[in-house]
This record gives C-alpha cells, structure tokens and sequence, in this order.
C-alpha cells in the first residue's frame, strides 16, 4: 500500500488498520530517521498547522508530535492548560473540536474518556489522531512500538511477547495486542488476576482463532520471551486507591532477573516508569525503551506526512 492513500483520514484506531497499512507506515517511519535526527531537512508540511488538544498530562507524546511537526515544517498549535480555555467554561467536547478544526489542518487529540477521538472524528472536518483516550485505544504508541520491535527484532512476525503490568487499564497493549496478532506473534499476559487483560479483548482475539496464555508469575515465562512489554501500574485509573494499594509494585525487572532472559531478548515500557524497571537495567543490552521513545518522532512524522499531504 503507498502512504499517501492515508491523506485526510483519521487515524482513531489500531483495529481500522490492516497489516499492509500497518507496513507501508513503518516503511516510510524507517525513511524518516534521518529525519527526525536532523540529519536531513524537509520542510514538506510547511504552512500546516498541527493542533495539539491534550487533556490529560503527556510528555513523551506531545512533545513528539510537536518535534515531528516542526521537523516536518508545521507549526503547531499547543493547548494542554485546559484551566485556560473555554473547556472550563463547561465547553462541551463537539464544540472545542469543531472551533480547533477551524484553526488547524489537522488535529491530535489526549482524553480522559475512551471514545472521545472517533466522537471528534464525527466534528472535525480535517484528521483527527488519537493520542490515547482513556483506557481505550493508543494507535500511535503502537506504531511506534511496532516499529521498534522491528528495527531491534528484524521482524515482528512470530515474536513471543510477554506483556507486564497494568493490562487492564493500560491502553497502550489493549492497541497493541490487535495489531501483533496480525504478524502471528505468541503473546502471553503477566499481571495479578485484578489487572489481567479484560474478556473482553480476550474474547474479541478469540474470535478471531487467537489463543492467548495468562499467568501472575513473571518468572515463569521470562526465559521464553523475545520481548518483554513492561506497564506501569497507573494509579490515575483506579476508581478505588485502597485497590491500587493492593497491586503497586507487584513487578519489577532487575538485572538478577534478566540473568534467565535469551542474551537478545529486548525490555520495552511505553514510559513514564516508577519503580517497575531498576535503573540498573538502564546499562545493559536489554533496555530499548529510551529508543522507543525516540521512535515515536520518525512515526509520528510518517503519520503527519500521510495524512496531511507531504512528499518526501
């Protein structure tokens, strides 16, 4: 697929897209490495304005799409005080969007409430990309993700990945985990039974003929895996503290640890971290998540790129 025919499209979710859209994106990410380092210029996007609605704190996100933006040429609109909008004014959603609309080419949009992006998608005329709504959907971390398994794998087909943590409020692998079943991979869910993957995402793969393996031991299953997909517990999404309280620190990967892990096996967080990954394991072969940081700006340039018209 060429990346163009993404021109003007939303990008809501990872499940609208096939793997061949999925590649095609990747393609063009890996062409805007140098890019994205500096190394080379194009000003493609020059007289596009990026809007950058964001309603829930987010460093790594919006400071990536701000820098793929301007690397690109555009200029960006930043609204993140919401404090300092009509938003506090009691603004309803479909009424911000249709107004940022009419002053930007295309919008991203971070929401407390799952949902929120494919209902702004409905009043925005120009794209709108979904920068993590609520416990829902994250497509761009998982392009991003996607894209550094593959520069550190070689190929994402047929990886064993075990994913750590928070799975039943972490969005980042409930997008995730839709996408890797298209490049055939073994994925096993790590997390205390109150913080599995939720039936409903497991049911949704087991429909589509994908089993899946659940455990609570991390040790059970660190020497098999190629990737290991560490969460944070997020404390911001538990209705209740005194549950938050019971699960907080249930893993934590340490160089001990690793010592049962393949000499290749790579440790991804989408970030931030709070005590879930040693600061030890920052030194060794293993760590790749300062790099998936990073690749979310030659990802999120190729996105912009497609969908607002550019040509490398």
């Amino acid at each position: 697929m060429d990346y163009r025919e993404f021109f003007d499209k939303d990008i809501v979710s990872i499940r609208d897209f096939s793997r061949s859209q999925i590649e095609s994106i990747l393609d063009l990410s890996e062409e805007m490495v140098p890019y994205a380092t500096g190394e080379k210029r194009n000003k493609m996007l020059d007289g596009k304005i990026l809007g950058n609605l964001f309603f829930e704190p987010s460093t790594r996100t919006r400071l990536s799409f701000e820098s793929a933006a301007h690397r690109l040429g555009a200029d960006v609109i930043d609204v993140s005080q919401m404090s300092m909008t009509s938003i506090s004014k009691g603004e309803t959603l479909a009424d911000t969007i249709r107004m940022v609309d009419t002053y930007c080419d295309a919008i991203v949009l971070r929401h407390p409430h799952e949902g929120a992006a494919r209902l702004a998608a409905k009043f925005s005329k120009n794209p709108v990309i979904n920068a993590g709504d609520g416990a829902g959907s994250h497509p761009t971390q998982t392009l991003l993700d996607l894209f550094t398994m593959r520069r550190e794998k070689g190929s994402l087909d047929g990886l064993n990945i075990a994913m750590v943590g928070d799975l039943k409020y972490g969005r980042t692998v409930h997008s995730l985990v839709d996408a890797l079943t298209m490049f055939g991979a073994k994925l096993t869910f790590v997390a205390p039974e109150s913080l599995q993957m939720p039936d409903d995402i497991v049911s949704h793969l087991k429909s589509g003929g994908y089993n899946t393996k659940k455990t609570a031991n991390l040790e059970d299953v660190i020497s098999d895996a190629d990737v290991l997909y560490v969460t944070r517990i997020q404390r911001e999404r538990f209705p209740d503290p005194a549950e938050y309280s019971k699960v907080a620190g249930t893993y934590r990967i340490d160089n001990e640890m690793l010592r049962e892990a393949k000499s290749d096996m790579i440790v991804m967080h989408p970030l931030p971290r709070i005590d879930e990954i040693a600061p030890e394991v920052d030194n060794t072969e293993h760590a790749k998540y300062f790099e998936q940081a990073f690749n979310g700006i030659p990802v999120r340039m190729a996105l912009l790129c497609a969908i607002m018209g550019g040509e490398l």
